[in-house]
């Protein structure tokens, strides 16, 4: 007997076949998503679940869409945050970050093929929107030696014959990121290759209904997940045996708890390692009657990416009154600078209207106003007014959008800084916060 018998014992046995979600009830599938905690979580908490099928087709009719409207036979993916977006479907993704083997062609009619790890072909079958499944688009070095250029002239001559059937022979192909054997590969093959992130950006940066109920669920695992990690650093550090690393755990753990996947940065610091910013978290052990400053970069459930910061205040003592007044003065930077957000707001308006900090903060300000959030950080940027470059982001918002709105507060010299991050987003008519989590009472003179 040919076929290979399979027990599709159920992930929830209250559910029936189907998830809420519209996933398959099976514990044994390929089909990576949310475990049964953050099922029940969610379910307590009121919240309704994405359906992903019709993410899936959302996602899809989007890049489709913008090949289209750019003339373009099609876009081809390396980027694995974007083959995410087109598929989801996922495999190591970080090692992929460095070692790009996978591969997505989004043709103009809307015909996908990927091309994966060399004896994973399956991981992105349960959409059936991927037509066609195949390997080889690996050209790095690491993997291909000094015949790397013979693996890459193959590849692109696929691309061709796809673009062929399925763009109408249209050789301007946008490529997002591509080693560069594969890129002098499609050349030869006659390809003019136009900038793919800009076509992906744009199509990622407007979220669907099912893609921002994701984020809610996203966004409530990931508070869940940083409730637990401030408990852990409160209960732990009057002990004196606590590290940064030690509490920034406790999110990692929690996180994949509830089916998250990683977290992209390590920026959590105690006390004086908080200024300058961007010190990442490591050994130092974290002393009561200091602050504690985080931000999550946490690529969470659904693969969506929550981006929020806090500050704390952990010890017996109260904070000194200029670290109450930065964090007080860090809260109405990001809720003044809300207020702009609504549809048709010129993304040049919101850099020139912004809440100016006061000057002993401007040399250590954060690097944007704010900047959009779907599966990662993405665009647009809205730049501070002294870093703005003329020219670069004059878009306006829409509805769908998400961002984050931040606040670095801290003295150049100083002994701690104020790191705040909440995401929000873009209604038709104005703006909803979706982060809930709230500022500390002690920072906020409470």
């Amino acid at each position: 007997m040919n076929q290979h018998y399979r027990d599709n014992r159920k992930i929830d046995p209250t559910q029936g076949r189907t998830l809420p979600d519209g996933t398959p009830n099976d514990a044994d599938r390929v089909e990576i998503g949310p475990t049964q905690l953050a099922f029940a979580e969610w379910r307590a908490a009121g919240l309704t679940l994405p359906n992903l099928p019709t993410m899936r087709a959302y996602r899809w009719n989007r890049l489709t869409s913008h090949v289209v409207e750019r003339d373009y036979g099609g876009v081809l993916l390396f980027d694995p945050l974007n083959i995410r977006y087109a598929t989801d479907s996922t495999n190591m993704q970080l090692w992929n970050t460095h070692n790009p083997f996978r591969a997505l062609l989004v043709c103009a009619d809307g015909y996908m093929v990927m091309w994966d790890y060399k004896n994973s072909p399956f991981l992105s079958e349960f959409n059936p929107l991927v037509r066609e499944q195949r390997s080889g688009a690996d050209l790095f070095y690491f993997d291909r030696g000094d015949k790397v250029d013979v693996a890459a002239d193959t590849f692109a001559n696929e691309v061709r014959l796809l673009i062929d059937a399925h763009g109408g022979g249209n050789k301007r192909l946008a490529v997002d990121k591509i080693m560069l054997h594969g890129l002098r590969a499609l050349e030869a093959q006659g390809f003019e290759v136009m900038e793919g992130e800009e076509l992906t950006e744009k199509a990622r940066s407007v979220k669907g209904p099912d893609e921002i109920l994701a984020m809610r669920c996203a966004s409530h695992a990931c508070e869940t997940a940083v409730k637990a990690m401030e408990d852990f650093a409160r209960a732990n550090t009057p002990l004196g045996n606590t590290s940064e690393d030690d509490i920034w755990a406790v999110l990692h753990a929690e996180n994949i708890k509830r089916g998250g996947e990683w977290i992209e940065t390590r920026l959590l610091a105690s006390g004086p390692r908080t200024n300058p910013w961007f010190q990442e978290c490591g050994p130092r052990l974290t002393r009561p009657n200091e602050i504690i400053s985080f931000d999550t970069d946490l690529v969470g459930s659904y693969g969506i990416c929550v981006d929020i910061s806090r500050s704390w205040w952990i010890g017996e003592e109260k904070p000194r009154p200029d670290m109450i007044y930065a964090m007080q003065h860090g809260v109405e930077h990001i809720m003044t600078n809300m207020q702009m957000l609504k549809p048709g707001v010129m993304i040049p308006e919101l850099s020139a209207n912004t809440h100016v900090l006061d000057d002993q903060f401007q040399k250590l300000k954060y690097g944007c106003l704010m900047h959009g959030v779907g599966l990662c950080d993405e665009w647009p940027l809205v730049a501070y007014p002294d870093h703005a470059v003329e020219g670069a982001y004059d878009y306006p918002l829409e509805p769908g959008m998400v961002l984050c709105v931040e606040a670095l507060v801290g003295a150049e010299g100083g002994d701690f800084s104020i790191k705040l991050e909440d995401q929000v987003l873009i209604t038709e008519d104005g703006f909803e916060n979706l982060t809930t989590y709230p500022f500390d009472p002690a920072l906020m003179g409470e």
